[in-house]
C-alpha cells in the first residue's frame, strides 16, 4: 500500500504487474510476513543495484536531451 500511495495514478494492478516482472528479472526481492492482514516487503538485489550506474547516466542524457529540445542547442 505505501508504494501504492508513493506512485500517483498507479492502479493495484499495474503495481502488482511491474512488480511481479521486476522480482521474475531478480531486480527486488519479495517477502511476506505473516501477519494480518498480510504484510510484504520489497527490496532491491545486488543485481538491481547494478543498474545504479546506467540509471544515472540515462537522468543526465535526458537532463540534456531535454536542453537540447527546450533550447535547440547542444
Amino acid at each position: 500500500m505505501q508504494i501504492s500511495r508513493e506512485v500517483p495514478g498507479i492502479t493495484d494492478k499495474m503495481l502488482s504487474k511491474e512488480l511481479k516482472l521486476l522480482e521474475s528479472n531478480k531486480l527486488i526481492t519479495r517477502k511476506v510476513f505473516d501477519t494480518f492482514p498480510p504484510t510484504v516487503e520489497y527490496a532491491i538485489t545486488e543485481h538491481g543495484l547494478s543498474l545504479e550506474k546506467v540509471l544515472e547516466e540515462l537522468h543526465y542524457w535526458g537532463l540534456s536531451h531535454r536542453n537540447v529540445v527546450m533550447h535547440d542547442g547542444m
